[in-house]
């Protein structure tokens, strides 16, 4: 499935930012685009946007993220949809994935289930899925707080599937270094947000132009899970980062109008290489270029 890729990359799906164009912009590009079915607000649209995908990429490799929550309103009917239009790959999030292995398995899919703990990678290895994405200290939205190294050298002790990482990879030596590291992928959604076939606002692209490392806080006062956000997304909307406590302590009522990942944006730890707003072929395009000089030893500086 994976032998034509021009590198080992897994674009992320992204809440309120992937689109249909971006994925199918990502696999003509020679990775593996995704998008959540969630970001189609309705199953109707969900059902419209598989069509889509299923007509353009007949030979890609793609993938969609499915809430495998039973809190997720559209769990029955989203799966339904997976197993009438056949993704090649169904990413899994929030839950345990036994339900969407069992359909996607049945047509001869590919089941990755994200996790940010051993804990959660051994449940996940139980539920027979194909492969893990371990998601890393510095990845933007739901970041874990492992280091990579440590990470996989552990899930490795009982993982012999396929292994994504996520956190801060932003760069084609960073890919490389995933590789050289034993990850089958790297696994990158900031650096695709400010790509011109995603849906993300103007402003929230040009913030990531702007931004470094130094602008990104980690905290739970938002989802009441922990995940990278802009600091200057805040600030935009009066929120001052340093009064921010714990979610459930904080007092959010004069924030009523303000919500996680539409008016608050997320971004992981690789913000810094963000320099403009180009197309996913351009982007990718200039991560081959940087994978292949890492790989023959070519150093350029910037």
């Amino acid at each position: 499935m994976f032998e034509n890729l021009s590198i080992p990359v897994i674009v992320a799906p992204m809440f309120l930012v992937s689109s249909p164009e971006s994925v199918i912009a990502s696999c003509k590009s020679g990775v593996v685009g995704s998008i959540p079915l969630l970001n189609a607000r309705s199953a109707e649209a969900c059902e419209v946007w598989l069509q889509q995908l299923k007509e353009a990429l007949p030979t890609e490799p793609w993938a969609v993220n499915f809430i495998a929550h039973k809190t997720n309103k559209r769990h029955d009917v989203d799966l339904e949809l997976i197993r009438k239009y056949e993704p090649p790959i169904v990413i899994a999030s929030l839950g345990h994935p036994g339900a969407v292995t069992e359909v996607v398995h049945a047509y001869g899919g590919l089941v990755f289930s994200d996790v940010t703990t051993v804990k959660h990678a051994k449940k996940a290895a139980e539920a027979c899925v194909d492969g893990l994405i371990l998601v890393c200290t510095g990845a933007g939205g739901h970041a874990g707080t492992l280091n990579p190294f440590a990470f996989l050298d552990a899930v490795r002790e009982f993982w012999k599937g396929y292994t994504a990482l996520a956190g801060g990879i932003s760069t084609g030596k960073d890919i490389l270094a995933a590789q050289i590291m034993g990850a089958d992928f790297a696994y990158m959604g900031t650096k695709f947000i400010p790509a011109e076939e995603s849906v993300a606002f103007p402003e929230y692209k040009e913030m990531l132009v702007e931004s470094t490392i130094e602008d990104i806080l980690y905290t739970d006062s938002f989802s009441g899970v922990h995940a990278n956000y802009l600091v200057p997304s805040l600030l935009k909307n009066n929120i001052d980062p340093t009064s921010l406590k714990p979610r459930e302590t904080v007092d959010l009522s004069h924030m009523v109008d303000v919500k996680a990942w539409k008016d608050i944006w997320s971004a992981g730890h690789g913000v810094t290489t963000i320099k403009s707003i180009d197309s996913t072929a351009e982007i990718v395009g200039k991560l081959v270029t940087e994978y292949e000089n890492a790989k023959n030893g070519v150093v350029v500086k910037v």
